[in-house]
C-alpha cells in the first residue's frame, strides 16, 4: 500500500511511502510477520524483499514525486540494498526506521552518503518516539526528520507537544532540514503544524494508505 505525503503549504503530493502489507486473511500483522522473521534470523531477506515489491512500482510515480522507502540501519548497509535501490536512487526518499541499535555510524554514514551522491534524500523515521532518532538526527544529518504521530496528535491543545515540535522546527531550521509530520488526523493538528513551519505532512486527514494506482487516479 502507499500513502501520500503532502506539502502542507501548495496541498502538493510529494511523496508517496510504502507500506508493506500482508494478506488480510494472515492471521499476523505487518509487525508480527517481521518478528518472526527476526525470531527466525531472516528478517534482512524479508525486508529486502519489500523493498524490492515497493520499487516495482517507481515507474508508476509521476517524475515530481517521490517514492518513500524504509529501511533499517542493519539492511541499509548490506551491498545487496544498495545495488537494489542505486539504479532508482534520485526517485527515493530512505527512510531510516530506529527498531534496532546502530553498532557503526562510521558503516552506515557511509553507505548513505553513496546513495546520497545518486541523488536519494535520507529522512528518519518516527523522530521524538525514542532516543535513536534523535542519534540518527545528530550522526546522520538527514535531509528530512519526520515527527512521529505521538508529538502530532493533540498538538493544538498540548503546550508541551507545541514547544517540543517547535524547538525541533528551529533546530531543522537551522540546520537545513525539511520536518515532516506524520499521523495527522484532524484539521485542528494540521492548522496547529503548518502555524509552526512544518514543511510536509502525512495522516489519514491527507490521504489514507491504499493501492498506488487509487491514489494516481
Amino acid at each position: 500500500m502507499f500513502q501520500p505525503l503532502i506539502e502542507l503549504a501548495s496541498r502538493r503530493c510529494v511523496a508517496y511511502e510504502a507500506l508493506t502489507r500482508f494478506p488480510a486473511d494472515s492471521p499476523w500483522t505487518t509487525s508480527e510477520w517481521f518478528a518472526a522473521a527476526r525470531d527466525a534470523g531472516v528478517s534482512h531477506v524479508l525486508e529486502l524483499e519489500a523493498i524490492a515489491a515497493a520499487l516495482r512500482h517507481v515507474d508508476e510515480i509521476p517524475q515530481e514525486s517521490a517514492l518513500a522507502i524504509n529501511v533499517s540501519p542493519t539492511v541499509a548497509v548490506t551491498a545487496q540494498f544498495f545495488e537494489l535501490v542505486a539504479p532508482v536512487a534520485d526517485r527515493l526518499i530512505i527512510e531510516l526506521t530506529e527498531h534496532e541499535p546502530v553498532d557503526d555510524y562510521a558503516a552506515l554514514v557511509s553507505s548513505l552518503a553513496g546513495l546520497r551522491s545518486l541523488g536519494a534524500r535520507i529522512a528518519v523515521d518516527d523522530a521524538g518516539a525514542g532516543f535513536a532518532s534523535m542519534r540518527h538526527i545528530l550522526r546522520l544529518a538527514p535531509d528530512i526528520v519526520k515527527l512521529d504521530l505521538s508529538l502530532t496528535q493533540g498538538i493544538e491543545e498540548d503546550p508541551r507537544l507545541h514547544a517540543l515540535t517547535s524547538a525541533l522546527v528551529e533546530f531543522a531550521g537551522k540546520t537545513d532540514v525539511l520536518v515532516s509530520a506524520e499521523g495527522i488526523e484532524t484539521a485542528a493538528e494540521l492548522n496547529a503544524l503548518r502555524k509552526l513551519g512544518i514543511a510536509h505532512g502525512q495522516g489519514y486527514l491527507l490521504g489514507m494508505p491504499g493501492p498506488l494506482g487509487a491514489h494516481l487516479n
